[in-house]
């Protein structure tokens, strides 16, 4: 469970009001895709593509600000909406379609179609801008099975969606999948990664969250979570933080 709200304050004094309203790198969703959103949602509800999707989107958005040059109408429509196609292969065959050591190419495809022609309809119900559609849809019909990049939002579309795999919540995700322990979950998720990225910008994410999630791995870690709070977390410490992060 991702953390919210604080447990302890160990400074001691409210310090909220010298954190900016709107710093840059938070983003937030526009109130069309929200509403996008809401009617893509049902849809997605499968091997927590929901969440999935939703970081995804986080992700698309940070490689969008570092290629100025993409359609951002393009590619946020076209990551929320890229898995949705999932809802029409059976519950039971889902995880089949992406198991290691063979996987079914046929469901994958079936996925990418049924995602196509259903992202026709949501958008069309949403009143999309028609001129954007058919690269919206192109994109979806391809975004997993195709090898190649038709554009840079294609790029950056099929770059966030295989980076998410290795954030918190992907391995979380693919270790539930397949019973795997964190660094199985990792080790897996890496593999299927690396060297499968189009822009810079995704490859020094995933080394990046790859990193950390390595570092989470190390014994010294290990041994930093089980030891549970330390003692240097009395108030006014400038020591780290007792689940072992660092002060900032």
């Amino acid at each position: 469970m991702t953390k919210l709200q604080a447990t302890a304050n160990h400074f001691g004094t409210d310090v909220t009001a010298g954190i900016e309203a709107e710093p840059d790198g938070v983003i937030t969703l526009a109130p069309h895709l929200a509403a996008l959103w809401e009617l893509a949602a049902p849809f997605l509800d499968v091997r927590n593509n929901d969440a999935h999707t939703l970081y995804a989107f986080g992700l698309a958005s940070a490689l969008l600000d570092a290629h100025p040059e993409a359609d951002a109408a393009v590619v946020l429509p076209a990551i929320m909406l890229h898995d949705i196609g999932w809802s029409q292969v059976p519950p039971s065959e889902v995880l089949a379609a992406i198991a290691p050591g063979g996987g079914r190419p046929d469901l994958v495809l079936l996925h990418e179609k049924e995602g196509a022609r259903l992202g026709a309809e949501l958008l069309g119900k949403s009143g999309y801008d028609a001129a954007k559609i058919p690269a919206i849809l192109a994109i979806i019909d391809g975004h997993d099975s195709r090898r190649e990049a038709l554009s840079i939002e294609d790029a950056i579309v099929k770059d966030a969606d295989k980076t998410w795999r290795l954030s918190p919540h992907g391995i979380d995700t693919v270790m539930d999948w397949f019973g795997l322990d964190r660094g199985q979950a990792l080790r897996l998720c890496s593999q299927r990664v690396h060297g499968h990225l189009f822009t810079d910008e995704a490859k020094a994410m995933a080394r990046a969250l790859s990193a950390l999630e390595s570092v989470t791995a190390w014994p010294q870690r290990q041994q930093l979570l089980k030891a549970g709070p330390s003692a240097g977390q009395n108030a006014g410490t400038t020591s780290g933080g007792d689940d072992g992060r660092a002060s900032i």
